[in-house]
């Protein structure tokens, strides 16, 4: 999230007596949100929920619709198309200094963005299904599709990062990142698990039909279309309902060159590296997992309403585990729960391994196998949660409103490609160390035994297989790439938590917040 916009820059206390404090005495971290502060939370939440709803497609259903009929270097081309969100920070001082007051400084950008991501969705709704279902998917094209809206979404993700902090009071502000926690995980759950299981032909008949049908109750194409309509109904809520008061910013007299500048400042602080430097190591170890476990598991048979089930009753958790969350990060040491949470994530992308690893073969899903994906899903989530309202609160404790929201965008940009420059090398790797080769039955001739022999060196490309097919034989994993990378990321994140990562992340927590100033010794 980004820094609130203010006059002057507030002058940091000295020490625990200048904030009204005792030696001895710690911040609360049970404040509840101020209740002239809930109206204000809830539309912070509504606003990042429609931030959530393009990136739970470009995230989450879109590559496990393609994994039917891609492989893992081609959904690797698709994951280019989450980019945007990690590079905001490139276009995050124009959105900070450019605007009309006659909207506002944050709504100046809301507004537009989210009525062109409406546009776009009801363009992509009439067009998606027929791009989806074509024989060849052209993956470029419709990564660049996809990459457009992200960039729409980043943007508008960095104009309500600022408001955030603006629009919630000082004693309440911690809950900008519960509100971001909500909202974001509501969108993305609605336009992952929520779309895959109505989307899902199995799980309609089996879960909301009387009658059996070939196709999902939803098709991706309506459900982009429906979005589209309500991203013109909040906009309209914001343009003619709601109002913004505008807090003037430094940034009004350093213009969009100085906010630059500023940020270059920014990035020569001796804390401010370090802190970036974790935040681009700390996911590599559990980057697989996240990545990669759920589509091995439709890979291996498992159905995706099942998967969809399992989800949907993690949700709820979701939203409880930001609320405490949030509170567990509001102490003295708010990165004391993210390291514990780094922990269990390296735990779980072992035990992920595992359980595709255990998958049982030619036999259905018993409850008991069910139970463990669903105990390792809600267990991998909560640690992602934990670690991601942790860090959020840190970052808004230590960021102070030098340039308006743009500090925070920095540090929220580095921490959002820390999770997405991995990404693709992981999947390229599943591919690079998969063996797969075409078995066929003895009675094929001896011409076609030299065309498979030939094909035994491309199974693992989608091509290879549709040839092996054609030709009556099948592909069969002799070699499976995702244990070799998955041991490989565990491996490496486990020997950066204990050697870089957790004693850099201990000497940082523990400064003074005017050791990340601009101008402060």
């Amino acid at each position: 999230m980004e820094q609130p916009t203010t006059t002057t820059r507030r002058k940091e206390p000295r020490n625990k007596e200048e904030e009204g404090m005792t030696p001895t005495e710690e911040p609360k971290g049970d404040q509840a949100l101020s209740e002239k502060d809930r109206g204000n939370f809830l539309l912070l939440v509504i606003l990042y929920l429609l931030q959530g709803i393009p990136v739970g497609l470009s995230f989450g259903s879109i590559p496990f619709l393609l994994k039917s009929h891609m492989s893992y270097s081609q959904i690797a081309v698709f994951s280019l198309s989450s980019w945007p969100y990690s590079l905001k920070l490139i276009w995050s001082p124009i959105v900070d200094a450019v605007y009309t007051p006659k909207l506002g400084r944050r709504k100046s950008w809301i507004i537009p963005i989210q009525t062109l991501t409406g546009i776009l969705f009801l363009w992509l709704g009439s067009r998606i299904d027929a791009i989806m279902n074509a024989e060849h998917v052209p993956i470029y094209y419709l990564t660049f599709l996809f990459l457009t809206t992200i960039f729409f979404c980043a943007t508008q993700d960095i104009a309500v990062d600022g408001w955030a902090l603006t629009l919630l009071s000082k004693e309440s502000l911690s809950y900008a990142s519960t509100a971001q926690t909500i909202g974001l995980n509501t969108g993305y759950f609605l336009s992952f698990t929520v779309f895959l299981a109505l989307n899902s032909a199995e799980f309609s008949n089996k879960y909301l039909r009387s009658e059996p049908l070939d196709t999902g109750l939803v098709p991706l194409g309506a459900y982009m279309k429906f979005w589209g309509i309500m991203y013109f109904v909040v906009t309209a809520w914001l343009a003619f309902v709601t109002k913004e008061n505008d807090v003037p910013s430094e940034d009004d007299q350093m213009g969009v060159r100085g906010v630059y500048e500023t940020i270059i400042k920014i990035c020569k602080l001796s804390n401010v590296r370090s802190f970036i430097a974790v935040l681009l190591v700390s996911k590599i170890g559990f980057i697989c997992h996240e990545t990669v476990t759920a589509l091995k598991l439709l890979e291996k048979g498992f159905s995706k309403e099942d998967l969809a089930l399992a989800v949907l009753l993690d949700f709820p958790l979701q939203v409880l585990f930001g609320y405490y969350a949030a509170k567990w990060s509001n102490g003295s040491r708010p990165l004391k729960p993210w390291l514990y949470a780094f922990f269990g994530r390296l735990v779980c992308s072992a035990l992920g391994m595992l359980v595709v690893a255990g998958y049982p073969k030619d036999q259905e899903v018993g409850p008991i196998y069910f139970a463990i994906i669903m105990s390792s899903t809600v267990l991998s989530s909560f640690m992602s949660t934990v670690q991601f309202v942790s860090i959020s609160a840190f970052m808004t404790s230590i960021a102070d409103p030098v340039i308006g929201g743009t500090y925070m965008t920095l540090l929220n940009t580095f921490s959002n490609f820390g999770g997405t420059w991995p990404k693709f090398f992981v999947l390229e790797a599943v591919d690079y160390f998969t063996v797969s080769t075409c078995s066929v039955p003895d009675s094929l001739n001896q011409v076609l035994i030299v065309k498979l022999f030939i094909l035994e060196f491309s199974c693992g490309s989608e091509d290879g297989k549709a040839q092996c097919k054609d030709l009556g034989g099948s592909c069969e994993i002799t070699q499976d790439g995702y244990y070799y990378a998955g041991t490989m990321c565990v491996i490496v994140g486990l020997i950066m938590l204990i050697v870089y990562v957790r004693p850099v992340t201990k000497q940082l927590e523990v400064l003074s917040k005017r050791k990340w100033r601009l101008g402060e010794k």
